[in-house]
C-alpha cells in the first residue's frame, strides 16, 4: 500500500524522476519523465526509456556507448555514493528521425543499489520536440510527386539544421510544368518560418514566373521586416519546346543540358526584400529539345565548403550534370558528390531537375 501511494505522489511531482539500479536498468519513472521522453520504451535500461539513439541493448555494459553522459552520471553517483549534478547531451529517436537534446540531471544515491535522477531544464527537451514537429511539417511542404505537366522531375532537399530555409516547389499550370526554388535569409527556425510564408504567398496560378515573383514581393513588403530579411527566387514554366523563366536576386544560374553542351542561364534582378521601393521582375525564355535536362539549385550547393575551405562551385555542379543521363541520375550524383566533398553541411542545399 505504501509503495502504491509513493508512486502516486511521484507521478504528481512536476520534475521528471527516474530510478535505476547499478546495471542502469530503470525500476521506476514518473509521469513527468514519460512526458519528456514519450518515444522511450515502457521498461528496460536508461537508454531504452529515454529513446536513446545509441546502443540501448547494452546500456551500462562494456559494449555500450562510450562517453554517454547519462550513464556516466549514474555510475559516478554509485561509485562516490554522493549526489552528482551534470549537463547531459544525448541523441534521441523520434520515429525514424534522430535529434539532439540537452538537459541537466541530478543523480542521488538511495541505497540498496539504486539511484534516483531528476531532470531539469525540461524546456530544452520541449523545444527539441517542437523542432521535430516543425521539421515534420516542413517535410510535408515539399513536392510530393515525380511528374508535373507531363515532365518528370527529381529533387533533393538537405537542410543543414533541423529546420531549413530553402523551398523547392513543382506544380502544374494548364499543360505546363512549373518549378520554383527559393532561398530565404538566415538559418534555423526563423528561416523555416519565412520559407513557410513563401510557400503560402507564392502565386502558383499565375502562368508568368515574373508575375508570381512580383506578387510574392508585394506580400513580403506587407510583413514590414527589416533589411536583414530577404528571399532569392528562381522560377520556370516549361512549355512544349521552350522554358520561360524569371529570377529575384538568385545568383546561381539555371543549367540547361543539351546535346551541344550546358548553358548557364542568368537574369539580373533584385531579391524579394524591402531594399527597393519598386522592384521589377521580367520573364525571358529559351528553347529546348526533347531529352534535355533543366536544373535549378540554391547557393548551398555551389558554396558548400570542404575541410580546406574550398567551395564545391558551379563548375563541379556542371561536371556532375555532364555525365548524368537523367534528372534523377543528376540528383543522386549531386548528393553523392556533395557528401564526399563536404563532410558537414554548412548551408541548406536544394536542387530540382527536370527531364525535358
Amino acid at each position: 500500500m505504501t509503495e502504491k501511494y509513493l508512486r502516486r505522489i511521484l507521478d504528481n511531482v512536476k520534475s521528471a524522476v527516474v530510478v535505476a539500479d547499478q546495471n542502469l536498468k530503470s525500476t521506476f519513472y514518473n509521469r513527468a519523465f514519460r512526458n519528456l521522453f514519450p518515444n522511450g520504451s515502457l521498461r528496460g535500461t536508461l537508454g531504452s526509456v529515454t529513446a536513446c539513439a545509441g546502443n540501448c541493448k547494452h546500456c551500462g555494459e562494456d559494449g555500450g556507448c562510450r562517453g554517454c553522459g547519462l550513464a556516466e552520471t549514474f555510475e559516478d553517483a554509485f561509485l562516490s555514493n554522493k549526489e552528482v549534478v551534470r549537463r547531459v547531451f544525448q541523441k534521441v529517436k523520434s520515429g525514424e528521425n534522430v535529434h539532439e537534446v540537452a538537459y541537466s540531471i541530478t543523480v542521488t544515491p538511495l541505497g540498496g543499489g539504486l539511484c534516483m535522477a531528476t531532470v531539469d531544464d525540461a524546456f530544452e527537451l520541449e523545444v527539441a520536440r517542437e523542432l521535430q514537429t516543425a521539421k515534420n511539417i516542413q517535410q510535408r511542404l515539399l513536392p510530393a510527386g515525380k511528374w508535373a505537366g507531363g515532365k518528370k522531375y527529381s529533387y533533393t532537399y538537405l537542410p543543414c539544421r533541423e529546420i531549413g530555409g530553402d523551398l523547392p516547389d513543382v506544380y502544374t499550370v494548364g499543360n505546363s510544368a512549373c518549378g520554383m526554388i527559393a532561398d530565404v535569409s538566415g538559418k534555423g527556425v526563423a528561416a523555416g518560418m519565412l520559407s513557410a510564408f513563401v510557400k503560402a504567398a507564392y502565386d502558383k496560378k499565375s502562368p508568368s514566373p515574373a508575375q508570381a515573383i512580383s506578387n510574392l514581393s508585394a506580400k513580403f513588403r506587407e510583413l514590414n521586416l527589416d533589411e536583414r530579411n530577404y528571399v532569392t527566387v528562381a522560377a520556370v514554366r516549361i512549355d512544349e519546346d521552350s522554358i520561360t523563366y524569371s529570377m529575384a536576386g538568385h545568383n546561381v544560374p539555371l543549367l540547361l543540358k543539351t546535346g551541344s553542351g550546358i548553358t548557364r542561364i542568368m537574369l539580373n534582378s533584385p531579391p524579394v526584400s524591402n531594399w527597393f521601393d519598386n522592384p521589377a521582375y521580367f520573364d525571358d525564355s529559351i528553347h529546348y529539345e526533347k531529352g534535355d535536362i533543366l536544373v535549378l539549385l540554391t547557393d548551398g550547393a555551389t558554396e558548400c565548403k570542404n575541410e580546406r575551405g574550398e567551395m564545391f562551385g558551379v563548375d563541379k555542379v556542371i561536371k556532375t550534370l555532364s555525365y548524368s543521363r537523367t534528372a534523377d541520375d543528376f540528383i543522386k550524383n549531386l548528393e553523392n558528390n556533395l557528401r564526399s566533398f563536404c563532410k558537414e553541411l554548412n548551408d541548406d542545399i536544394t536542387a530540382i531537375a527536370f527531364d525535358l
